[in-house]
């Protein structure tokens, strides 16, 4: 394996949770709102870029769309982030908690949250009640 090979293969292996993530639309105020209120099958995740239960839960998710792509097919994701929005009026409405809360929606109504939870069994509970 020549140099530029191996420099390719360590970029690809950095950048490869940050791929993943592109599955998340970052929420901008209205967007997620919109689409749950269209009845269509929502995924919110609260989180912050510093918090380590947010980035164990993301890891999980990655991980799980990576083994189930009817996840993505069918389920829109928005990351709101809880620096700029956690006190915002979705958290409010909501009832958010806190940061690592992640929400299914589905034909408008909640249907499953966690909070600060990061076992990958409830993570994939909440993304199998979207299909």
């Amino acid at each position: 394996m020549n140099r530029r090979s191996l420099l390719a293969a360590a970029a690809a292996i950095t950048l490869a949770p940050f791929a993943a993530h592109s599955n998340m639309i970052d929420y901008t105020p209205g967007a997620a709102e919109q689409a749950i209120n269209a009845g269509e099958t929502v995924f919110l995740d609260f989180a912050a870029d510093w918090c380590s239960t947010c980035r164990s839960q993301e890891r999980t998710i990655n991980a799980l769309l990576g083994d189930n792509p009817a996840y993505g097919e069918a389920i829109t994701f928005y990351r709101v982030d809880w620096d700029d929005y956690g006190r915002g009026d979705l958290a409010t409405q909501l009832n958010i908690p806190r940061r690592s809360t992640l929400v299914l929606f589905r034909d408008g109504r909640e249907v499953g949250r966690i909070v600060a939870g990061t076992r990958e069994a409830d993570i994939r509970a909440l993304l199998e009640a979207g299909l």
